[in-house]
């Protein structure tokens, strides 16, 4: 039985073409390699969201990208603008008298184009600033006020009934007012460090 000529011509085609395509790369696909980063490597990162000590809840998302590449041996591992997420870890709003408010937060995510990797970071975290001084104040100015009235009314006795009414009117005026808060509105600059080695791919 004898094969058509066309045939084998045909068979030996497509074994060729076979051949080729097994060993040629496909088209737009890019070797890699992988590069670690170490951990205590800084991120200076730029909010997306915004936040507050009195407005924001643990576990709430928070939005972010790099301001700055990450470079290891001179070589760019995360472009700048790349997305970073993460998470509030506290919000704690002002107390009256006692307290003062805390935010929180921590990253998790770190998303380059197609790929996403899970990061650890250092928790960054600021307290609202102390208002002993302003509060001082509130307390001693109503008494002083008071003490003078109460001199004027009833001398040295009544001095001190007056002192004692007028702090008690300014411990009021402290109680019905909270001290400052924590804000992150977007925009705000944050520096965190990675707390483990993070590991991304790379063009080869």
């Amino acid at each position: 039985m004898h094969k058509h000529p066309w045939t084998e011509r045909t068979l030996i085609a497509a074994a060729l073409i076979a051949t080729v395509a097994m060993t040629t790369p496909a088209a737009g696909r890019q070797d890699t390699r992988e590069v670690t980063i170490p951990a205590g490597t800084q991120l200076r990162l730029r909010l997306e969201t915004s936040h507050a000590s009195n407005r924001s809840r643990i576990e709430d998302r928070v939005e972010a990208h790099l301001v700055n590449a990450v470079v290891v041996n001179g070589r760019t591992v995360l472009p700048s603008n790349t997305d970073v997420t993460g998470h509030v870890t506290m919000a704690r709003p002002s107390g009256k008298v006692k307290g003062r408010a805390y935010l929180a937060v921590r990253f998790t995510e770190v998303r380059d184009d197609d790929d996403t990797y899970r990061v650890t970071t250092r928790t960054w975290g600021r307290e609202a600033q102390g208002t002993k001084k302003e509060d001082a104040a509130k307390i001693a100015v109503p008494g002083a006020v008071g003490g003078v009235m109460g001199a004027i009314i009833g001398g040295k006795k009544g001095a001190a009934i007056g002192a004692g009414v007028g702090a008690g009117a300014g411990t009021g005026v402290v109680l019905a007012t909270s001290g400052d808060e924590v804000r992150l509105p977007r925009g705000s600059t944050l520096l965190v460090r990675l707390s483990a080695p993070l590991t991304v791919r790379v063009p080869s």
